[in-house]
C-alpha cells in the first residue's frame, strides 16, 4: 500500500496538467511556468501555479497525517550544481521534463519524444556513474 500516495499524486500531477491545457490552452512545464513568473508576466496565473506547487507538502501532510519523506544524500554544492545544470538543460531542450514528459507525450510531440528519450537515457547514464564512481 506504500505506492498511493505516488499514484495520487501522480493522478493530480495528470489532472492539473490536462486542466491547465483544457481551460487555458497552455502546457504545464514548471521551467516556463517559473520563468514566467520571474519575468512578470501571466503573474495571477503563474502565481496560482506555483503557490499550487508549494501547497502540495501541506496537502500531502493534511491527507496522510505525515509529512513526505525526502531524503537527499548528495552534498550542497552537488545539489547546487545539479539544479544549475537542469536549469541550463531545460532551456537548452525548449522545456523540462513536466511540459515535455506530461503533455509533450500526450500530444505525440515528436520534439517532447525525443527530449523524454534524451531525458531517461541521461538519467540512466549518471545514475549508473554515480554508482560506479561512489
Amino acid at each position: 500500500m506504500s505506492y498511493w500516495p505516488s499514484l495520487f499524486g501522480g493522478m493530480l500531477i495528470g489532472l492539473s496538467a490536462a486542466l491547465l491545457l483544457l481551460l487555458n490552452g497552455r502546457i504545464a512545464g514548471i521551467s516556463g511556468i517559473i520563468g514566467r513568473l520571474a519575468q512578470g508576466a501571466q503573474v495571477p496565473a503563474n502565481a496560482a501555479f506555483v503557490i499550487g506547487l508549494v501547497a502540495g507538502p501541506v496537502l500531502f501532510a493534511i491527507a496522510f497525517g505525515r509529512w513526505p519523506q525526502v531524503t537527499i544524500v548528495a552534498s550542497l554544492p552537488v545539489i547546487l550544481i545539479a539544479g544549475l545544470l537542469v536549469g541550463f538543460g531545460t532551456r537548452m531542450g525548449s522545456g523540462c521534463t513536466s511540459g515535455h514528459g506530461i503533455l509533450g507525450l500526450a500530444r505525440f510531440s515528436r520534439r517532447s519524444i525525443a527530449a523524454t528519450v534524451t531525458f531517461l537515457v541521461a538519467g540512466i547514464a549518471a545514475a549508473t556513474l554515480m554508482r560506479l564512481v561512489g
